[in-house]
């Protein structure tokens, strides 16, 4: 296994296998399952988006809410279903890092997406997409980090 397998989660690794055993058209399939399973808000966030954060490097409107609950990041996204393919990719990176730690969540290669092999069924730039949602995760990581070091907010 390859130190950039190694750094990524036990489920996300899953989902990144799953990717790969899919062929051609199968894995944009199986990238809009992931947007067609992505749970609604908790009800406290639902008409809330100043609760939540915006991933201003996404063309699409992607709002993100993270809260660290017993020592693992749970992230809730507001994404909407007339973008299926980012609403798949926040799916997955929610399904597959939700629960782990915030040092955990910093250790996922930024580019472990590219085992998916994404690119021959989506342009470079809806592809980047992935890139820019884990991004923001990690800074949300490294904002949890921060508080409790007792440090102000990165």
């Amino acid at each position: 296994m390859s130190d950039s397998q190694d750094a990524l989660l036990a489920r996300l690794q899953r989902i990144v296998e799953d990717f790969q055993y899919a062929e051609g058209s199968e894995k944009l399939e199986l990238l809009l399952e992931y947007s067609r399973r992505m749970p609604p808000l908790p009800e406290w966030l639902q008409g809330h988006r100043e609760q939540m954060e915006q991933v201003h490097e996404c063309m699409t409107p992607v709002f993100v809410h993270a809260e660290l609950r017993d020592g693992g990041m749970q992230f809730h996204f507001d994404i909407p279903p007339e973008s299926p393919t980012v609403r798949g990719y926040a799916a997955l990176l929610a399904e597959g890092l939700n629960g782990a730690t915030p040092e955990e969540i910093l250790r996922v290669p930024n580019d472990f997406h590219a085992a998916m092999e994404l690119e021959g069924v989506l342009s470079p730039r809806r592809v980047n997409g992935i890139y820019a949602i884990l991004a923001h995760m990690k800074r949300l990581a490294t904002r949890e980090l921060a508080r409790a070091a007792g440090q102000d907010a990165v």
